[in-house]
């Protein structure tokens, strides 16, 4: 079996250095860049994300994100989306009452939590299905979580011969996506790379299931 090589899009995100160690650690070959050919090419591209939802969108603008991540899905090339990284592939997103367009991979906007506390800042526990790929032993263990916004309620629809997406829930103030398995796209709202070992375990997962795409 060959390492896989995974890119992590390099576009000014400020956890892309955790994000890199944590990849290397669970067994990859990475790379943070966000050369068109190298994306295009690599076995797994992470998007990480930071900050507000608008500000994470006009920083993409500028390596042309949106084409390059598009491009690999429309191909089927595997994409891993964390945290404010996962809440662009939904169409829409509303802070503070403005209303940023995000890449639109999946139907929905993504909201503010209604918790009198926040941010979500903290470990939590995750309802994973049996069938997730991404949590192959860890369903019961805790994941770290930072952030105040998210996606709370899932419209995609599908039928044969797709595959119905693996949805992967949490709580804070009420349910929310911690996680969603949708074919060549993942996302967690977590940050694997600040979740212990079991982030590592996470990762390790989404890279074993590269070889096989």
């Amino acid at each position: 079996m060959t390492t896989p090589n995974v890119v992590v899009l390099d576009y000014g995100s400020g956890n892309v250095h955790s994000a890199v160690k944590a990849l290397e650690r669970a067994g990859a070959k990475v790379e943070l860049t966000a050369d068109r050919r190298k994306v295009a090419e690599a076995d797994g591209l992470l998007v990480p994300g930071v900050g507000a939802f608008s500000a994470v969108m006009d920083a993409l603008g500028t390596v042309h994100g949106a084409e390059l991540i598009d491009r690999r899905l429309a191909g089927g090339r595997p994409v891993l989306g964390i945290c404010v990284g996962m809440q662009i592939m939904f169409e829409r997103g509303v802070e503070r009452g403005i209303e940023s367009e995000g890449l639109g991979e999946w139907p929905g906007t993504v909201t503010g939590l209604p918790a009198e506390i926040l941010p979500h800042m903290g470990w939590n526990t995750v309802e994973a299905p049996s069938d997730s790929v991404l949590f192959d032993g860890i369903r019961d263990e805790r994941f770290y979580f930072v952030h105040s916004y998210a996606a709370q309620d899932w419209t995609l629809e599908t039928s044969r011969p797709f595959e119905p997406p693996r949805l992967t829930w949490s709580e804070h103030g009420a349910r929310f996506l911690a996680a969603v398995e949708n074919g060549p796209l993942t996302a967690t709202q977590f940050h694997p790379e600040k979740s212990g070992d079991a982030g590592i375990r996470l990762l390790a997962n989404w890279i074993t299931s590269l070889n096989k795409n």
